[in-house]
């Protein structure tokens, strides 16, 4: 049964503000001892409430499972747990390298959060990409509000039921509801906001933001390609395309959007991606529902079914609707640039394959489009690989496999131009909330150097300040 979805009154929505503004000002969120239990309180909501947080997952997506337990929970706990094992360490002030008359400075980065944070989450990952990043802010020492979506009630709701049972509710609180709630929170000013979505309304964050001068990260999306090489290994690219598609039946920021395939090995590629259809699902994605889950609602559903109905290419798997709000994984052959398929990211379970002659051309295909939030490329040939990073941009860029490629804590992910700004994953995630303050201790032993800056001044001050202008440059 659908949880009734309680919108947060706007009335309360100043007095939440103030609240968590007023405990950052206390300094209570600073020290790390507060900070380490934050994490820790949250580790256990998580592993507590494993069962309910995949159940309300369920009721919103009627997805798999397991791909709940992995890509939400799962993921979230391992975020916590990482940042468990590493925040001290990254909020160690450091010493950086400076210029030998400068060495009794005591030149120091000290590690300083930013403030309050505003956390505005998606509907596709409501457990993952609400507690990822916040993790983040908790490590900084920034207090938080989270405004899940709207689009996930039952998530949303178990959210906001359980964040003040386990964390300090004086610094993180949970705002649901929709365009009026979310109108009042960005008409607040935040030291921070984290936005998960896309560019339209990625557009109103940033320009409520700059109301206030309030620095943003946008993770917004966009068109991930996918780059087919002759010399691949064509079924395993078929494969790992496949999988990168199905998850949450395509609505992921970095599913494989569009296939660019060269001509020479398409028909092969296509026969490769048949044979792994029929693997996955013998009887057709929408023959189990309990293998296959459901659009986010009518509205959405509706429109990628338009989507299909008006693309000019081929339907060569799938096409097929349902009315509880299911779409088959569709493969759509024969696409052209103008395609309707083309025109703005899919955000569901359509990949279109579009043929060029070969691998240059894919990557002008590419240069010439918006910058994606995921690049993949299947290639044997460092050739190929060197020629992708120097003439091709996205936010993440994967050789020989889509989804997993994002697993880790090393790496750094975020967009870049119109698929957002700003990233976050591991240490980045602290970073992201941090402020880096520099600091200095200037010893009174430094006035005789100091002495010719002041006045009055002469001719023979000006040579004494000036002499560096005058060292040569190196040779070439």
């Amino acid at each position: 049964m659908t949880t009734e979805f309680q919108h947060t009154p706007l009335s309360e929505i100043q007095h939440i503000y103030e609240r968590v503004t007023a405990t950052f000002k206390s300094g209570v969120t600073r020290p790390l001892e507060y900070r380490r239990k934050q994490l820790l309180q949250l580790k256990r909501m998580l592993q507590e409430n494993q069962t309910a947080l995949e159940d309300a997952h369920y009721l919103d997506f009627n997805k798999p499972r397991v791909e709940i337990a992995l890509n939400e929970v799962s993921a979230s706990i391992s975020t916590v747990t990482y940042a468990l094992q590493h925040f001290e360490e990254w909020a160690r002030p450091e010493k950086p390298e400076v210029e030998a008359w400068r060495s009794s400075w005591d030149s120091t980065i000290h590690k300083v959060p930013k403030g309050v944070a505003l956390i505005i989450a998606p509907f596709n990952y409501p457990i993952v990409l609400s507690f990822n990043p916040m993790v983040g802010a908790i490590a900084a020492g920034c207090p938080v509000v989270l405004k899940p979506a709207e689009a996930t009630p039952n998530a949303s709701t178990l959210i906001a039921k359980l964040l003040p049972k386990y964390l300090d509710p004086a610094a993180y609180a949970v705002v649901n509801g929709g365009i009026p709630e979310t109108s009042a929170l960005l008409e607040l000013r935040w030291d921070h906001i984290f936005f998960t979505g896309g560019p339209k309304v990625g557009q109103i964050v940033a320009t409520a933001a700059a109301k206030h001068i309030t620095p943003v990260t946008l993770e917004l999306g966009g068109k991930s390609p996918v780059i087919i090489d002759t010399d691949c290994d064509l079924e395993l690219a078929a494969k790992r395309t496949l999988y990168g598609k199905l998850q949450n039946a395509g609505q992921v920021c970095v599913a494989p959007d569009y296939v660019l395939v060269p001509r020479s090995v398409a028909p092969a590629f296509k026969k490769a991606l048949a044979k792994w259809y029929e693997t996955f699902w013998p009887k057709g994605t929408l023959h189990d529902v309990t293998q296959w889950g459901k659009i986010v609602n009518s509205v959405a559903h509706q429109r990628i079914k338009r989507l299909i109905q008006q693309t000019k290419g081929e339907i060569i798997l799938g096409g097929e609707a349902t009315d509880d709000g299911r779409i088959a994984l569709t493969i759509v052959t024969g696409v052209t640039a103008d395609d309707s398929l083309m025109q703005e990211e899919i955000f569901g379970p359509v990949l279109p394959l579009i043929e060029v002659d070969n691998v240059d051309d894919a990557i002008a295909f590419i240069a010439e489009r918006q910058i994606p939030l995921a690049l993949y490329v299947f290639t044997r040939s460092a050739d190929t690989k060197k020629k992708v990073i120097e003439r091709t941009n996205s936010g993440r860029l994967a050789f020989n496999e889509t989804f997993a490629s994002f697993a880790g804590h090393e790496l750094p992910f975020g967009g870049h131009g119109h698929s957002g700004y700003g990233s976050y994953i591991g240490k980045i995630s602290f970073d992201t909330f941090t402020h880096n303050r520099g600091t200095t201790d200037v010893p009174a032993e430094m006035e005789p150097m100091f002495e010719p800056r002041y006045p009055p001044y002469s001719d023979e001050k000006y040579k004494m300040m000036t002499q560096s202008m005058r060292v040569p440059a190196p040779e070439a």
